[in-house]
């Protein structure tokens, strides 16, 4: 009873305390009802965010936007008056003050917009996309229907499109796409083309790369933008004999597991179609076609009749439970620096022997199989035994393992190279953050390993 009283006894005090204060007021609102620029662009206020946006012409000079017009809460005042002068290239401080109370707005303007982010046939077929000549190129198997044809496309946010998504057309010939909001327009012109027969496949467990990890959805859709005469195709389908492997130099198959796949069984486990293609998969390499193999598909060349092992060190994580990287992650290429998968990458200068491959803040999986070397572990003692037992040749990796090797071109069969290491990795679940500099030697490595197994 004594300290429910004590307690009561604080609160009248405090009470009692607030209402003698009375120079103290934040009886008064902050709010940004309208404001106007230039006399013409109104700005969109979010008062949860503390926001402001003015939406200007796509090409217009905000360095120097005039205020023309400002209401706010009743008795409140701002920083900024009718006709002060703004530079909003970058956002400014609105700040608005009512009484003893102020809340802070940041001003920005967004230019208007009208892009095609995205184009996809049938649900399937990618569109590679020119942002500078506005075009669209899209390859579907041969036999293709052209005449009747149903894209998905996916634009800036708001903006109107003509003719719409999801209609279908008649892609026997270029078809003009039309994309606007408010004063930006631009017309892109979509050729679709059949590929009878592709030189760089991806191959992978789903129908279609849509329905691929988003991992592996990543690596698929810079491989369609950047090589040409490339494509995606199930193991089904080559199982079933649905593609034409005549002109095809290159397999690359980047398989991802949430939490990794460690060990023979899993992998078998996990990758049903691949196995169940293997003899397929023989006859492509018997024949020379060679394979770019990465992450888990590192498992493949046992079923391709070249080893009876598999990579003894293997582990990963869930995309979204990925770690985020303090600073960039590397692996060691020493002496193996002149190889052509490492030629042409971003370098630290005061250490190249070393290959980065993303930066401060990017979220990896580190999915990992590589093989451990070192009598500690068993079964690999030094690379030495590792050449002896696996019949391949090791091109990068630290004292105690491989993350990157290779099975050589002979006349019985096409060339592997493979890609263990856990930073050899292509989505980042952060979305752009921390991709801007090291990570762009992910791609040139593929292209370099792409161009090296074709023989370029």
């Amino acid at each position: 009873m004594k300290k429910l009283l004590y307690i009561l006894s604080v609160i009248l005090v405090f009470v009692s305390c607030e209402k003698r204060n009375s120079d103290f007021n934040i009886s008064g609102d902050c709010d940004v009802l309208s404001i106007q620029l230039d006399s013409v662009y109104n700005g969109v206020v979010d008062r949860k965010a503390r926001t402001i946006v003015v939406a200007i012409p796509e090409v217009y000079d905000e360095r120097e936007m005039e205020i023309t017009a400002l209401s706010l809460s009743e008795g409140a005042s701002a920083n900024r008056q009718v006709g002060d002068r703004l530079n909003l290239i970058a956002p400014q401080l609105l700040r608005v003050t009512n009484g003893d109370v102020f809340l802070d707005y940041a001003l920005s303007v967004k230019h208007d917009e009208a892009r095609i982010i995205s184009f996809t046939i049938n649900g399937q077929y990618i569109g590679v996309i020119n942002q500078i000549a506005h075009t669209i190129s899209v390859q579907v198997p041969a036999g293709t229907n052209l005449q009747s044809l149903t894209p998905t496309i996916t634009t800036t946010e708001g903006a109107t499109l003509t003719p719409a998504s999801g209609v279908a057309q008649d892609f026997s010939q270029p078809v003009a796409y039309t994309v606007t909001y408010g004063t930006a327009s631009l017309t892109y012109t979509v050729t679709v083309s059949e590929m009878s027969a592709p030189h760089v496949l991806y191959v992978g467990l789903a129908a279609t790369q849509q329905q691929l990890p988003i991992e592996e959805q990543t690596a698929v859709t810079w491989l369609l933008s950047n090589v040409n005469k490339s494509a995606y195709v199930s193991f089904a389908d080559l199982k079933a004999g649905a593609v034409d492997l005549s002109e095809c130099k290159v397999i690359w198959w980047h398989l991802h597991k949430d939490g990794g796949i460690d060990g023979d069984g899993q992998f078998k486990n996990n990758a049903v179609e691949a196995i169940a293609a293997a003899d397929a998969l023989k006859a492509y390499y018997q024949a020379g076609g060679s394979f770019f193999l990465t992450r888990y598909a590192t498992y493949l060349p046992k079923y391709l009749g070249e080893a009876d092992c598999v990579p003894n060190n293997c582990w990963g994580q869930d995309e979204d439970k990925a770690e985020t990287v303090s600073g960039p992650w590397d692996f060691s290429i020493a002496g193996h620096t002149n190889h052509a998968l490492w030629q042409n990458l971003i370098m630290k200068s005061n250490a190249p022997e070393n290959v980065f491959t993303c930066d401060a803040g990017y979220r990896i999986t580190n999915s990992t199989a590589q093989y451990h070397i070192g009598a500690d572990w068993g079964g690999y003692d030094d690379r030495d035994m590792f050449r002896t037992k696996t019949g391949a040749i090791d091109i990068a990796g630290g004292n105690d393992a491989v993350v990157a090797w290779e099975y050589a071109r002979t006349a019985d069969h096409g060339a592997i190279v493979c890609i263990g290491s856990g930073c050899y990795d292509w989505y980042s679940v952060a979305g752009d953050a921390g991709t801007e500099y090291y990570h762009a030697n992910i791609a040139k490595i593929t292209e370099n390993a792409i161009n090296y197994l074709k023989g370029e």
